[in-house]
């Protein structure tokens, strides 16, 4: 059974076919349409699709498709293999929700620490039962950098440096890039120490558009066993709730 998977996010779009658990088509789009739907359609032939937006205009999109697909539009509602304990649960995040359905499913009866590293950087974390209590959500690497712009009268905008590697800086630049990177990664190792306290086999999954920064910054530590860099968490748990919703009818 062959599943599309789309998130659609304030950026891009991320499209995916799953055969099973494997993906076997992938793409990063700007804009969505339903040509690129059945072209999508014509070449790999699913029969289920999902999709997850943060806008509200996909009504009619919806309608059209739902002709021909098993189509569903996940929210806070969908039926998933998790228990979601968090008090507002209309207001969660959908890429929050399905990375931590991702994360479940990577690693069931496991402690999973989720660690979306984007506009912003949340945590989130999923336990060995399946239960998912709440996490944090912090400002990201670019939102620093432009915060201690907007918000001082003289500090400049620096540009994130990835290959910046020292302890302190040596000019107003330096210092700004020593405190946004490190201030962000003992931020990060803070999370993770904290969440080893209660469980020190706890799975860490990177993901989101500086994820890979951050694994090549915690390659050496004392928990890199433990680190999976997984770029498609979020579509691999759209897959999962699809499969899983196929299989509880």
């Amino acid at each position: 059974m062959a599943n599309l998977v789309i998130d659609i996010g304030n950026t891009f779009i991320k499209v995916a076919v799953f055969n099973q658990d494997k993906i076997v088509f992938s793409e990063q789009l700007s804009a969505l349409s339903q040509s690129i739907i059945y072209q999508i359609k014509e070449k790999h032939h699913p029969q289920n699709l999902i999709i997850s937006s943060v806008k509200e205009d996909l009504d009619l999109i919806i309608e059209d498709l739902k002709k021909d697909f098993n189509c569903i539009r996940f929210d806070h509602l969908s039926l998933t293999p998790i228990q979601n304990n968090y008090k507002s649960k209309a207001t969660l995040g959908l890429d929050r929700l399905a990375a931590i359905i991702g994360a479940q499913h990577l690693y069931p009866k496991q402690n999973v620490i989720v660690i979306d590293a984007g506009t912003c950087i949340t945590y989130d974390v999923i336990n060995d039962k399946g239960e998912y209590n709440g996490g944090s959500i912090s400002a990201g690497l670019e939102m620093r950098f432009k915060a201690l712009h907007q918000f001082t009268s003289k500090l400049p905008l620096v540009s994130f440096d990835e290959s910046f590697d020292e302890s302190y800086g040596n000019n107003t630049p330096n210092s700004i890039n020593s405190g946004v990177i490190n201030g962000i990664l003992f931020e990060v190792e803070g999370f993770i120490q904290q969440q080893l306290k209660y469980s020190q086999s706890t799975k860490i999954i990177l993901c989101g558009g500086n994820s890979a920064f951050f694994e090549s910054r915690f390659k050496n530590s004392i928990f890199a066993h433990l680190i999976l860099h997984e770029p498609n968490l979020v579509l691999i748990g759209l897959n999962t709730v699809v499969n899983y919703q196929h299989d509880h009818k």
